[in-house]
């Protein structure tokens, strides 16, 4: 008999402390479009939508932070984090830091909330310029 305790094991909830559980449950996020709020205490102090552009663990010098342009998670900023499958089979997560806590709702790209964030080739209205073709120092005038 082993006295290596078995590897824990959750199905669509769970807590987990670890960093590389809390780095796998937390990949599928990675370059997805998120709903997040953080909260101090009970208190919602701030919220909004952005883009996961990193998770990352074992890197010290990079901070955790959240804008609507761009979010970097560092599983190190972080006591432990609770998952929670909803209704809709999507999850939510709470990422734990003493009294703090910021909570992640994916938003599916066919979510009408998350569509102003998804990625998308920039627009540029061109009517009001004019084209100009600079000639070479070879080119003449009449060509």
């Amino acid at each position: 008999m082993s006295s290596v305790p078995p590897a824990k094991f959750f199905v669509n909830r769970g807590i987990v402390s670890s960093r590389t559980d809390l780095l796998n449950v937390l990949r599928p996020l990675e370059k997805q479009t998120v709903a997040y709020r953080y909260y101090r205490g009970h208190e919602l102090v701030q919220h909004g939508m952005g883009w996961v552009e990193r998770i990352v663990a074992e890197e010290p010098e990079t901070s955790t932070f959240f804008t609507p342009l761009s979010i970097c998670l560092n599983v190190d900023s972080f006591e432990h984090l609770e998952f929670e499958t909803r209704p809709d089979q999507l999850l939510t997560y709470r990422l734990v830091q003493g009294d703090e806590a910021v909570v992640i709702d994916f938003a599916p790209s066919g979510d009408a909330v998350a569509s102003p964030l998804e990625p998308r080739q920039l627009e540029f209205d061109t009517s009001g310029y004019v084209q100009m073709e600079l000639l070479g120092p070879d080119a003449t005038g009449d060509e």
